[in-house]
């Protein structure tokens, strides 16, 4: 059915409203904490190197006040720096002191035994920051500076720190910073979840109260919503009292117009009937193929104002119970035997005259032709889709059809024997009917001989339901 259809393209192409807002507002929030934990890091890194750099700045100076004891010519040795590692062999803190015009390592820290600092050249005046590898490998953070003692005497002090320990420090802050923010993470995702969810719940009552209004549960959908969504329901029932207001004004016009139609035909058959003779039989004839059609077209107009009334439903198995009671009445000098077998508690989506008015005319149709059974079947079945159909399938043990003649049965007002009463109109109204609804209906022989009419009509989503007993 291109309803079912359409809905599952819509299922299979569309994400859920919640999920989209879900997945969004995760990307954004993990993406967002991204950022943030990339620009602490890279702060604690700069802060850091900030104060590296500011305690090797502190030792230059310390080394720059013990020389100034001495002479330009002679500067005085630098004693301690009350940093005990720089008296450590290899600890990864060096200093020195190197002749700016001859490039004569004057003093050096006991650390370096004997190994001499690969400093890079130092252009004009003002300190130099760089990194370089240790003397026994390593990366160290090294701090240079020119300094002028009297007239053209000038010293390269350089100072350099183990940068590893800094390195260190800074992923171990990184992992820090990574833990903390994916557990905030996983708690926004939570929370955006849980938003979401509550947020979009009244979203989720009106779409069941319009449900249960379209399932006929309910006369109107529930107004006591949020006040974002309660104009929304307002303007749905306004909607479904117009459409009903809009139904019953068709079949007032319907009935009106068949009383006025029907009165004067009447009148007209009746005094064609005083009058004999050829005219008289021939008006009558005209009079009563017209009431005929006039009531086969009145009848379509009444269907097609029904089938468009909202929140109709209707039991299967009641009507059809109800039916094969009534045809049973009728034919009773036929001595026939009904059996009836409906699977499950399958609800009709429209409303149950027109019900009464499909089955009731497959089940007289399939009383006419049978010779001693009649066998009635409902049940769901799939559409290839997501949504279930109402098969209803009427099984009569009489002479059958074939192809050809199944096809020509279905034709307006067309009738294969005229032997058996009635107008021929019987089936052509179920065909119409079955496509208002969007079925159809469809004769083929049975399988065990005769008929087996089978008409296929709109179920309601939750018609499957536990089978009823008594």
């Amino acid at each position: 059915m291109p309803e079912a259809q359409a809905t599952k393209r819509h299922r299979s192409g569309k994400r859920a409203l919640s999920t989209r807002l879900i997945t969004v507002a995760a990307i954004w929030s993990v993406l967002a904490l991204a950022v943030a934990g990339f620009v602490l890091v890279a702060l604690y890194r700069e802060d850091s190197e900030r104060s590296f750099d500011a305690r090797l700045d502190v030792y230059v100076k310390a080394i720059v006040g013990e020389m100034a004891a001495g002479t330009p010519q002679e500067p005085a040795e630098p004693g301690n720096l009350g940093e005990p590692r720089f008296d450590l062999p290899a600890s990864g803190w060096y200093w020195s002191v190197t002749n700016a015009r001859s490039g004569e390592m004057i003093y050096a820290s006991q650390s370096l035994f004997g190994d001499r600092l690969e400093l890079p050249p130092l252009s004009g005046p003002g300190d130099l920051r760089s990194t370089i590898s240790g003397p026994r490998g390593g990366e160290l953070r090294l701090l240079q500076r020119k300094i002028i003692f009297g007239e053209g005497v000038a010293y390269l002090i350089a100072v350099a720190g183990d940068a590893a320990k800094l390195h260190a420090r800074v992923a171990t802050f990184a992992g820090r910073v990574a833990l903390t923010l994916f557990v905030l993470g996983l708690g926004l995702v939570a929370a955006i979840f849980l938003q979401v969810r509550i947020g979009l719940r009244p979203l989720a009552a009106l779409s069941a109260s319009l449900a249960a209004v379209r399932q006929g549960d309910a006369e109107a959908v529930d107004e006591d919503l949020p006040p974002e969504l309660a104009p929304l329901a307002v303007e749905l029932n306004a909607l479904v009292r117009s459409n009903r207001e809009v139904v019953e004004r068709s079949r007032t016009h319907v009935g009106n117009l068949a009383h006025a139609l029907k009165t004067p035909l009447s009148v007209i058959v009746n005094e064609a009937r005083g009058h004999p003779g050829a005219f008289a039989d021939k008006v009558s004839e005209q009079a009563v193929l017209m009431r005929t059609q006039v009531d086969h077209h009145l009848e379509r107009a009444r269907m097609a104002a029904q089938r468009r009334v909202i929140g109709a439903a209707t039991e299967v198995e009641p009507v059809l119970a109800r039916l094969i009671r009534a045809m049973s009445k009728i034919y009773r000098d036929r001595d026939l035997d009904f059996a009836l077998e409906v699977a499950g508690a399958p609800r009709f989506r429209g409303e149950e005259h027109d019900l009464e008015e499909l089955a009731g005319n497959l089940i007289d149709n399939a009383c006419k032709w049978a010779r001693g059974r009649v066998r009635v079947e409902a049940g769901l079945e799939p559409d290839g889709g997501a949504r279930q159909t109402l098969v209803i399938r009427v099984i009569d043990d009489g002479p059958g059809l074939t192809p050809e003649e199944c096809t020509e049965a279905l034709q307006r007002g067309r009738r294969l024997d005229e032997t058996v009463p009635g107008t021929g109109l019987g089936l052509s109204i179920v065909v119409d009917l079955a496509r208002l609804y969007g079925g159809n209906f469809t004769l083929e022989p049975a399988p065990s001989g005769g008929l087996c009419a089978r008409l296929v009509l709109p179920a309601l989503d939750d018609a499957v339901r536990p089978q009823r007993h008594g």
